[in-house]
């Protein structure tokens, strides 16, 4: 079994910083991509940035230059920096990590709210 542990969220005004992070534990040896994802009510969930094994990132378009993406493969975490928060980044923030097998394991959801 897989746990992944999200923390960090919360509520901020707009222009201010949060900083997510997710630990993955159990039976998961090998992670390869790493990644977090958000869903606004009434809205589906979509990417926001995800990290590969060897560091190579990719980003949603409204977030890049706002949003940083990390990991530290020696303690299975993935960290989502987030600057510069407008309203419409208010969501659940979910992180996502699959295995070497690319099998998917989420976390349970971290509430990001960014008021006006």
């Amino acid at each position: 079994q897989v746990q992944l542990v999200e923390s960090g969220g919360g509520l901020v005004q707009a222009g201010g910083s949060l900083r997510l992070s997710c630990a993955a534990s159990g039976n998961i040896f090998t992670i390869n991509s790493m990644g977090w994802y958000r869903q606004a009510p009434g809205k589906q969930r979509e990417l926001v940035a995800t990290i590969t094994s060897g560091g190579s990132t990719n980003y949603a378009d409204s977030v890049k230059g706002r949003f940083i993406i990390s990991r530290d493969n020696a303690k299975k975490t993935v960290y989502l920096q987030m600057n510069s928060l407008k309203p419409e980044d208010t969501a659940v923030y979910y992180c996502r990590v699959t295995n070497m097998f690319e099998y998917p394991y989420w976390g349970q959801g971290t509430q990001v709210t960014v008021s006006s």
